[in-house]
């Protein structure tokens, strides 16, 4: 019987999964079992688009069609907290299982401590994330540093510090640090955060880890709560997944993986803080001073909530007409999410104008918690 803490390599045991799947189809067997079995109602899974640059959120209901989203994609960057609390809203009853990064985590646990999300009604398979690439710099990254056109790339992969893509004829990788020190790489906030291991889903899975035979053919499963332990132990039970206990130089080797990239966020905060900590204010106003007041930011950010609508209006400083706002637009909102902000960047990347505000909301969220005890916002997790 599986335990809270207990740590396994787990396969798909169909022929089919293990084949499509990565690191052995782990997570499709589970979401299929939990379709299947009434555990959940759907699930909502990542599909890919148009190609590996356009992630499809797609809320599925048959067990065969979940094999049709296996596979990371990293340069789709899409954050799943909203659309789980839409869903919840629209199917008042219906129990969802979702897989998640850190900060689709982050987001769900900031809507529940808002009664917005009711987190007894989804079964989380949290997957590790080293980051995301944006889709526009990943085709830019791709042309000019890998010198492959980027519509011929059929698959990529951040694996042991370099950034990988497989095309038709071959395949290329560079470091990853290279890489960024060239302006480059993962997406901003994601070279800062510090939640690489998603230990409040109910299941932790990945690669890091998985060594010897199993290396590529099995996913390491770190058990978080009662309900991933009942999903495990079931679905072997049920001959959905076949499971052995982790390797302890491979638990060991994940601890070494996580600890690197703990410090390398460490290293990135550091660098980006420290930028801003001579003019924090005065460079808030000058970046934000391109604004044209899209909204963009309020939209899509998963904490801004229930009150988006009260930044739009309810103030004559926030909705009259100039372009660019009065500065107070954009103080304000950095004021409501300052205890709250989960570093996700969607408010950055959706900017039309890029402005740096995932880093300003960040940096302000991070000195706050620095000077005030108890912590703002305080939660089971490192933002």
């Amino acid at each position: 019987m599986a335990a809270i803490g207990d740590m396994f390599y787990t396969w798909a045991a169909d022929a089919d999964v293990l084949k499509k799947g990565e690191c052995g189809g782990a997570i499709t067997a589970l979401q299929q079992y939990a379709l299947k079995s009434g555990m959940v109602d759907a699930v909502l899974a990542v599909k890919k688009g148009a190609d590996l640059y356009d992630a499809v959120p797609t809320v599925i209901t048959d067990p065969a069609e979940i094999a049709e989203t296996a596979g990371s994609l990293h340069c789709g960057t899409l954050l799943l907290s909203k659309l789980v609390k839409n869903y919840l809203d629209n199917n008042k009853t219906a129990k969802l299982g979702v897989t998640v990064k850190g900060c689709d985590t982050m987001g769900l646990i900031e809507l529940a401590k808002r009664n917005a999300v009711d987190m007894d009604r989804l079964l989380l398979l949290g997957v590790n994330c080293g980051g995301s690439v944006s889709p526009v710099l990943a085709r830019k990254m791709i042309a000019d540093k890998f010198e492959v056109d980027p519509d011929a790339v059929h698959k990529e992969e951040i694996d042991k510090g370099q950034f990988i893509i497989e095309y038709e004829g071959g395949h290329k990788g560079i470091k990853i640090d290279d890489l960024e020190d060239e302006g480059y790489g993962r997406r901003s906030n994601c070279r800062r955060c510090l939640y690489k291991v998603p230990r409040q889903a109910d299941l932790a899975c990945g690669n890091w880890g998985v060594i010897g035979e199993k290396a590529g053919n099995a996913t390491f499963v770190e058990v978080c709560s009662e309900k991933g332990a009942q999903l495990l132990d079931a679905a072997a039970k049920a001959g959905a997944v076949a499971t052995e206990p982790a390797n302890p130089k491979g638990i060991e080797i994940r601890g070494k993986v996580e600890g690197a990239m703990l410090n390398l966020g460490n290293k990135w905060r550091k660098k980006d803080f420290g930028a801003l900590a001579s003019d924090l204010w005065g460079t808030i106003g000058s970046e934000t001073g391109r604004c044209i007041k899209c909204y963009s930011c309020i939209e899509n950010c998963p904490v801004c909530f229930p009150v988006a609508d009260e930044l739009k209006g309810n103030s004559r400083m926030i909705t009259s007409g100039e372009v660019p706002p009065n500065p107070m637009f954009h103080l304000r909102r950095f004021a409501h999410i300052s205890d709250s902000c989960i570093n996700c960047g969607q408010c950055e990347e959706l900017c039309p104008m890029d402005i740096p505000l995932a880093l300003f909301s960040h940096a302000v969220r991070t000195e706050g918690d620095s000077a005030f005890e108890p912590k703002l916002g305080k939660a089971p997790y490192t933002n």
